[in-house]
């Protein structure tokens, strides 16, 4: 390729987003996937969170080559608008068993190059192609992705406070964080909580959590400190907190887009 004057151009493209749906246990995340237009699923084996849509749907995903078919299948001409895999957190499990089967046949991806967590590290050959291969149909045929994953409660230490806790994307944690760079978006999910302090005496409080009573879940746009979020461009523009269903998301994004 020759770069010179003539090979500079806008670098601004619409593309079909990669987007990341993080929530709580049981909250909705497969429901809200399953309501995009021109939706496939690829489930992940041990999840379930599909059994009761009506949605079209891959068999489920018992290796990390059934799951590199599926995308590979895309490839083809179809009217898909979006892939969604549900779960990442599931998939996590097939990339290591893969990552062993392909370094000697090893039992555990801590065994993997000899121990000292080199297994983790080599992983990312399975997810770099799992990515480039999402890339590729979101480039050639258009397919975005949605990329379900569930979520953790751990401490984080922010250099400047004290350590809190939070939640977190439920993967090995350089995993997460290389997601994380990759999608265009994060949408967190879950429901409303109210927290009620009861005296107990000697002028000391507890607090617990109830419930709101509404039973709704939101979708939440934007990274806070108790939970990840944000992403890139038209993201910045979103409100920060969206009823828990995919056409609400989708006003709020045309609304947004409408507004830059």
């Amino acid at each position: 390729m020759a770069f010179d004057l003539s090979s500079i151009k806008l670098a601004r493209r619409d593309r079909p987003l990669r987007i990341l749906l993080l929530g709580t246990p049981k909250v909705g995340k497969s429901t809200v996937a399953a309501q995009i237009p021109g939706v496939a699923f690829l489930p992940i084996k041990g999840e379930e969170g599909i059994d009761a849509l009506d949605v079209q749907t891959f068999p489920i995903a018992e290796t990390f080559s059934d799951v590199l078919e599926a995308v590979g299948a895309l490839c083809n001409k179809n009217d898909y608008k979006t892939l969604v895999i549900d779960s990442v957190s599931k998939l996590e499990g097939l990339i290591w068993k893969e990552c062993c089967r392909i370094n000697g046949g090893v039992d555990s991806i801590e065994k993997v190059g000899g121990g000292f967590a080199k297994g983790y590290i080599e992983c990312f050959k399975q997810w770099n192609e799992l990515l480039e291969g999402l890339d590729y149909i979101r480039n050639s045929m258009g397919i975005g992705c949605v990329l379900v994953g569930h979520i953790k409660v751990e401490n984080f230490h922010d250099p400047s406070m004290e350590p809190y806790d939070r939640y977190n994307i439920d993967l090995q944690k350089k995993a997460g964080e290389n997601l994380i760079r990759w999608v265009d978006g994060i949408l967190f999910m879950k429901k409303k909580v109210a927290v009620k302090k009861d005296d107990v005496g000697f002028g000391e409080k507890t607090a617990r959590g109830i419930d709101t009573g509404n039973n709704l879940s939101y979708l939440y746009t934007q990274e806070r400190p108790a939970h990840p979020g944000g992403g890139r461009g038209i993201w910045g523009q979103l409100p920060y907190e969206v009823a828990g269903n995919w056409p609400a998301f989708q006003e709020a994004l045309n609304k947004a887009q409408t507004t830059k």
